[in-house]
């Protein structure tokens, strides 16, 4: 296996045909979609160079500005919300005696379902007339709501199904780091007196913490190019209240036929979620050396 290792050759060999998928898949892509960024072009017609006239207009686009505010809106509820949610699901079914193979299994399911057919099942949910939180509101003695037509409570019931779907995803990943951590260390805790709730606090999350940068990276990156789950359930309604870079880019780009700045829109996505993760990486980094 060293010997592998330490072959140049062998190397590129191995790692020849994953660089040509993701080249071909990520990298030309976006190589493209930045050079469209520059053009003014409708997709049939003639392009025009115009430099980086489409990113200047996007300072000053209102809808852009409400639709980014959305997404770190988006993403600030899946870091403080989700995230601390998933941890303490982690933490409680890691000490679980009893069916915590089950309990695993309950949680992680909703990630396996597709993005469509959630927003599907929650938009029925969410119905007016006919919808199953309407139906136990009204048996509680509550009036009905318009959760989705409604611009107060349409972003953060659009949320509800992310949280509900990605909760199980993270809480496997820090599952599985708490399944690795040394039963010695917790033992070592409980014989100086610390009680479930301090060995979580003091000694769990610790350890953890390369875990949960992990998680926090995925989360943010995931929260700020989220598309299809808000696309089924209001694409981007009513009157854009839920309206992320993403669907404003897919209407700018195939419903407006402005493909040069729907590339911009994807230009920008790509450069806000790197700058999010090194800063992410140099945030943990002075923690740890702090």
């Amino acid at each position: 296996m060293n010997k592998i290792l330490s072959d140049k050759k062998a190397i590129t060999l191995f790692m020849a045909p994953t660089m040509l998928i993701v080249t071909v898949i990520v990298i030309v892509p976006i190589i493209i979609s930045s050079y469209y960024s520059l053009l003014n072009w409708d997709g049939i017609g003639k392009a025009t160079f115009i430099g980086l006239k489409n990113y200047s207009e996007l300072l000053h686009d209102e809808r852009f500005l409400a639709s980014f505010k959305n997404s770190l809106l988006y993403a600030g509820l899946s870091l403080f919300v989700q995230l601390p949610l998933s941890l303490v699901i982690a933490i409680v079914v890691a000490n679980v005696k009893k069916g915590e193979k089950l309990y695993v299994t309950l949680f992680f399911i909703p990630v396996i379902i597709s993005s469509v057919v959630i927003g599907q099942l929650w938009q029925k949910i969410y119905n007016g007339d006919y919808g199953l939180l309407n139906v136990f509101l009204r048996s509680l003695g509550f009036s009905g709501h318009d959760w989705l037509g409604d611009e107060k409570t349409a972003l953060i019931c659009s949320f509800i199904p992310n949280l509900w779907q990605y909760v199980g995803y993270h809480m496997l990943i820090m599952y599985a780091g708490i399944k690795s951590i040394s039963t010695e260390i917790s033992e070592a805790a409980k014989i100086d007196g610390a009680n479930r709730f301090q060995t979580a606090i003091r000694v769990t999350i610790p350890i953890l913490k390369p875990i949960i940068q992990v998680c926090v990276t995925f989360s943010l990156i995931g929260a700020l190019k989220i598309f299809d789950l808000i696309f089924v359930l209001t694409g981007g309604g009513p009157f854009q209240s839920t309206e992320v870079p993403t669907i404003y880019m897919y209407k700018t780009t195939f419903d407006q036929m402005h493909y040069g700045y729907g590339s911009a829109i994807s230009a920008f996505v790509i450069i806000e979620c790197f700058l999010f993760t090194v800063l992410l990486r140099l945030f943990f980094r002075n923690k740890e050396e702090a």
